[in-house]
């Protein structure tokens, strides 16, 4: 599973969230996505579209690019 890009993408929001002080909730009201959503990423079981990469790395202060990092 560490090779799937959900997955990869899943462990970088998580980090930076927590990095923040931000719970799942918080990040998803700052997003203005639904929090199981946001779960659902964390875990890698969402297949995120291009919008909400970049709602998500807005809220967490970030570029897409750099959620995006090292994933191939």
């Amino acid at each position: 599973m560490e090779h799937d890009p959900r997955a990869r993408l899943g462990q970088t929001v998580r980090r930076r969230r927590r990095a923040l002080g931000l719970s799942q909730e918080g990040l998803a009201e700052k997003a203005e996505l639904h929090w199981t959503y946001i779960g659902g990423i964390e875990r890698g079981e969402r297949n995120v579209s291009l919008l909400n990469i970049v709602k998500i790395a807005r809220a967490l202060g970030v570029t897409a690019s750099r959620l995006l990092a090292g994933i191939r």
